[in-house]
C-alpha cells in the first residue's frame, strides 16, 4: 500500500464565508485504490501556490511511501532544505496530506482513526460556536451590539452549548501590538456583561481576540472583563513573543489560551515551558497532522494544561479535531461552526453529528466522514486573496472598531 495520487480542491464557502475565503481539501490514493481525505489550514500565500507547496511537499516527501509511516514522512518535511524547524507553509501543507494518511489507514484496518491514536477516551465532546447573526438579526449592527449578542446567546444555550465566544475588542492589524481605544474595552466589558446576564451559569463565554495589543493593553483588557469570568482570554498579544505573553497570564486570572497560528511541539512546548498560556489551541490543518498534535497534547498533560482545538476552516479539519478529542484526557472544549455551518455539513453529507452542544465521534472507518467531491468541485474559489487577511488600517481612536466576525471582505 503505497501513497500514489493526489488531488486538491480549493472551495469557496457561500456567503458571508464563515470559515474563511476558501477551504484547502486534499485527496490522497493509494496504488492499490484507497481513499482518504485532508484539510490544510489558513495559508500564508496565495491559492495558487499553496496548491503548489502541497504538490511539491506530497511528490518530495510522500509518494511512494507506505501512508503508515508519518513519523518518517513529517521528519522529511520539517527537515527540508536544512531547515529542521517549523516552516508554517510547509506544516501547513504537510498537515493535511497527513490527516489524509490516518483517513486512509483507518479505511484499511476497519477502524474510526480515533481508535488508532490511544482509542477513546470521550464518549461526547463538548463544543462551543462563535456568535454569529442570527437569522432575524441585521449583519452590520450585530458586531457592535452587546443585546444582539446576549439574545444570539441565548440561542445557543438552547441549541446545547454550554460555551460561547465572541469578539468585540477591535481590529487585528499587520501593525503589531497596539493599545485598545478606550471604546473598545468598554464594548468589550459591555459584551461581557450582557452575555453573562442573559446565560447566567449556563454557559461560558470565550474572549477572542486575535494577538492585536500590546502587553500593556492586553492587560488593561485582562482587568475590563476579569469581572464576568470568561473561561479563557484568547491570543491576547501577537503569537510570536511568548515571553510578553506570559506576562499577560501572570497578571490576570483569565486562563490564556492561545495555538491558532502555531506549528508543532517545539512552538507549544516554548508556550508551556514559559507558562504563556495553560488552554491550547492547535489547527490540525496547520499544527502538523495528527500525530504530531497527539506529541502536543501529551506535552500538555505534563503541564497541566488542556486542549481545544481550533477551527476556522472547512469540515475535514473538524472531523480530524473530533477524532484527536476522542482520544484527549486533557481534552476541554472543541470549537465548531453551527449557525452558518450549512454547507460544511453538505460537503460531508451530514456525517457527523452533532446534538444538544456535543459531537458524537465517528464510529465508520477512518474519519468517518463522506466528503462530496461533486459539491466541492461545484464550489471552486477562483480569486487571489488569502484565506484571512489582516487590517493595514490602524485602530481608529476617533470612530470606534468593529470585528466582523472573520468574514472576508468581497474582492474586487
Amino acid at each position: 500500500m503505497k501513497l500514489q495520487d493526489l488531488e486538491i480542491f480549493t472551495v469557496a464557502p457561500p456567503a458571508p464565508g464563515w470559515g474563511g475565503r476558501y477551504w484547502l481539501f486534499v485527496k490522497l490514493t493509494t496504488a492499490c485504490g484507497l481513499t482518504g481525505y485532508g484539510e490544510c489550514y489558513a495559508a500564508s500565500v496565495g491559492p495558487k501556490a499553496m496548491e503548489a507547496v502541497i504538490t511539491d511537499v506530497f511528490t518530495r516527501h510522500m509518494q511512494g511511501e507506505h501512508p503508515q509511516n508519518v513519523e518518517r514522512m513529517f521528519r522529511r518535511a520539517y527537515s527540508s532544505g536544512f531547515t529542521q524547524r517549523p516552516d508554517l507553509t510547509v506544516m501547513g501543507a504537510f498537515s493535511g496530506l497527513e490527516i489524509a494518511c490516518w483517513d486512509i489507514l483507518g479505511k484499511a484496518l476497519d477502524r474510526p482513526v480515533w481508535a488508532l491514536l490511544g482509542g477513546m477516551m470521550n464518549e461526547r465532546i463538548r463544543s462551543y460556536t462563535y456568535l454569529y447573526p442570527l437569522e432575524n438579526q441585521p449583519m452590520k449592527p450585530f458586531w457592535t451590539s452587546p443585546d444582539m449578542a446576549a439574545e444570539c446567546a441565548i440561542e445557543m444555550v438552547r441549541l446545547g452549548f454550554t460555551a460561547v465566544k465572541f469578539d468585540p475588542a477591535g481590529p487585528y492589524t499587520f501593525r503589531g501590538g497596539h493599545q485598545p481605544a478606550r471604546t473598545d474595552i468598554t464594548m468589550s466589558a459591555e459584551f461581557c456583561r450582557a452575555i453573562r446576564e442573559a446565560v447566567g451559569d449556563q454557559a461560558d463565554l470565550l474572549f477572542g481576540t486575535h494577538g492585536q495589543f500590546s502587553t500593556g493593553g492586553a492587560i488593561r483588557m485582562a482587568k475590563a472583563i476579569e469581572p464576568y469570568d470568561p473561561l479563557w482570554y484568547e491570543e491576547p498579544i501577537p503569537p510570536d513573543n511568548i515571553p510578553e505573553m506570559a506576562k499577560v497570564a501572570r497578571a490576570t486570572s483569565v486562563p490564556v489560551a492561545t495555538g491558532e497560528r502555531l506549528t508543532t511541539k517545539a512552538e507549544f512546548a516554548e508556550v508551556l515551558r514559559q507558562g504563556a498560556a495553560t488552554i491550547l489551541q492547535p489547527a490540525l490543518g496547520r499544527s502538523g497532522g495528527l500525530w504530531e498534535t497527539k506529541k502536543i497534547a501529551t506535552l500538555a498533560e505534563a503541564y497541566n494544561a488542556q486542549l481545544a482545538p481550533h477551527l476556522y476552516a472547512g469540515p475535514v479539519e473538524w472531523a480530524a479535531n473530533i477524532h484527536l478529542a476522542t482520544t484527549l484526557p486533557n481534552l476541554l472544549i472543541a470549537e465548531t461552526i453551527q449557525t452558518g455551518g450549512a454547507f460544511h455539513m453538505a460537503l460531508i453529507k451530514q456525517s457527523i453529528t452533532w446534538e444538544d452542544g456535543y459531537i458524537l465521534p465517528p464510529t465508520a472507518p477512518g474519519l468517518g466522514i463522506d466528503f462530496d467531491e461533486d459539491l466541492a468541485r461545484a464550489h471552486p474559489y477562483t480569486g487571489s486573496g488569502l484565506h484571512l487577511e489582516m487590517q493595514e488600517a490602524p485602530c481608529d481612536y476617533t470612530n470606534g472598531n468593529a470585528f466582523e466576525g472573520g468574514a472576508p471582505a468581497p474582492e474586487m
